[in-house]
């Protein structure tokens, strides 16, 4: 093989290379954006079952219970 195919298999090869980390590069980015939104939303509904469990403790206690639900041990403790 003389030197100028050897140059251009070598082109050849870091283009395709170049390709495929331009692409990896993207495919990171829109994971990493992915993964953003799923724990904002994580955050968002961990503040809202928090809420509704404290609703419900508290008009639990309002009916006359003793001791919220929410915050009964279970039986087998």
């Amino acid at each position: 093989m003389d030197k100028d195919m050897e140059v251009e298999d070598m082109q050849a090869r870091l283009a395709r290379l170049e390709e495929a980390l331009a692409h990896q590069g993207r495919a990171t980015d829109e994971l990493s954006e992915v993964i953003a939104r799923q724990d904002a939303e994580i955050v968002r509904l961990t503040r809202r079952v928090e809420m509704l469990l404290h609703a419900a403790a508290e008009r639990e206690l309002d009916s006359g219970g003793t001791i919220p639900l929410s915050d009964q041990r279970p039986p087998h403790w």
